[in-house]
């Protein structure tokens, strides 16, 4: 379906029927319709996110890049260790 000659259409199903809509340009993903609350609650999840990472950031400052990158590596082990004993 055409964007530029069905945006109408295509908001109408985000707004009222909750769907969500793919853009494609040249058959590759580049952009999404989403209703608005979804949209927000991404932007905070985003911002968050953000947040947390810049936190851990400074838990690191005095740390040696080879020390805090190791710790990284066993604890993604860990995590993966623990996924598949749950599958």
């Amino acid at each position: 379906m055409m964007v530029r000659q069905n945006l109408g259409e295509l908001l109408n199903h985000v707004q009222y029927r909750g769907d969500s809509v793919v853009v494609t340009k040249d058959g590759k993903p580049v952009a999404a319709l989403v209703d608005f609350p979804l949209f927000e609650r991404i932007r905070q999840l985003r911002d968050r996110f953000d947040q947390l990472t810049e936190k851990m950031g400074h838990v690191y400052d005095k740390v040696a890049e080879a020390d805090a990158n190791a710790e990284i590596a066993d604890a993604v082990k860990s995590v993966r260790r623990s996924a598949r004993r749950l599958r």
